[in-house]
């Protein structure tokens, strides 16, 4: 005889039971979507979030807008230093290139070395932090020494001496900057992984024959994630100032064009004893807005992710 179940499944017109991945992914989106509602209520982050949707934009279109032989030097269009004019907007450098189309150009050097290094140095950061609260012990007291260390070190001293040993090129700037900027992240990611490992479901994952890498991966990382993508905005403001100090101080790749680097171009030629703020500002006021807009929009992840912070918005 058959069952009400059986029935119940060839009845027609019954949707199909939903397996589990269609599951999680429903509940994903759903976790986006409350995630989206929830940030779009702080207009701090949204300002910050269409101010890098407008430069990364720019940054991409950057080829198509001015093209390569904008960072020609032997085929400068204008004159040495000219003044911000309807030709020039913001004006030439010492050779005579378009400040305009070199600032687009540093565009896409400044973002992808603080998006790279910021990566870099989160992902350390979240795999010494999750082994460190794991495993505990021995391990865990002589990897946050080693943090310890690196928490009282000047970054940015370690940064220029690993530049100053190895070639000058973007891959030595992103390393320099991403193996000296982690333990903060580290440290975060310890003390989340010390919380989330105190739960009641770890032990039953363990009495269940959960191993290490299981927990880590399956329960921990999850939990953690949410702060590591706060910490990882914040991280890249940082990096993008360092890699902005580095050039200044010349620890670049001269050849490539970043906006550190027409930092650099206007002290080698005198902007500032000669007033050429032109020369100046762009990229100065580049670098603090993209630093700013970071900053805002990893504010109102946390704040979203946290709400008992209490950010405002």
């Amino acid at each position: 005889m058959t069952t009400s179940m059986e029935k119940s499944a060839d009845t027609p017109g019954t949707p199909p039971a939903e397996g589990p991945r269609a599951l999680a992914r429903a509940r994903r989106r759903q976790a986006a979507l409350r995630f989206w509602r929830q940030y779009r209520t702080h207009r701090a982050g949204l300002v910050g979030l269409g101010v890098l949707v407008v430069i990364a934009l720019l940054a991409v279109a950057a080829p198509l807008l001015v093209g390569e032989e904008s960072r020609s030097v032997t085929g400068a269009p204008g004159g040495p230093l000219e003044a911000p004019s309807g030709e020039f907007p913001l004006g030439t450098d010492q050779f005579g290139r378009s400040l305009l189309a070199l600032m687009l150009w540093g565009t896409r050097v400044s973002l992808t070395v603080g998006l790279l290094a910021a990566f870099l140095s989160v992902a350390i950061g979240t795999l010494i932090g999750i082994t460190a609260g794991h495993f505990k012990g021995w391990y865990a007291t002589i990897v946050m020494r080693v943090t310890d260390w690196f928490l009282v070190m000047p970054t940015l001293v370690l940064a220029i001496a690993l530049a100053t040993v190895l070639s000058r090129s973007v891959w030595t700037t992103i390393l320099a900057i991403g193996v000296t900027t982690w333990p903060t992240t580290a440290r975060l990611v310890r003390a989340q992984t010390l919380s989330v490992e105190s739960r009641p479901y770890i032990e039953r994952s363990r009495a269940l024959g959960g191993g290490h890498g299981h927990i880590m991966t399956r329960h921990v990382l999850p939990n953690v994630m949410p702060l590591v993508l706060a910490q990882t905005t914040l991280v890249i403001s940082t990096a993008i100032l360092t890699e902005a100090t580095l050039a200044f101080l010349g620890l670049s790749d001269p050849t490539i064009v970043s906006w550190g680097g027409l930092l650099q171009d206007a002290r080698e030629a005198g902007a500032v004893s000669s007033g050429n703020w032109w020369y100046l500002a762009p990229p100065g006021l580049a670098i603090a807005v993209v630093a700013l807009a970071f900053t805002l929009c990893g504010r109102a992840i946390e704040s979203v992710l946290n709400p008992k912070l209490g950010a405002s918005r």
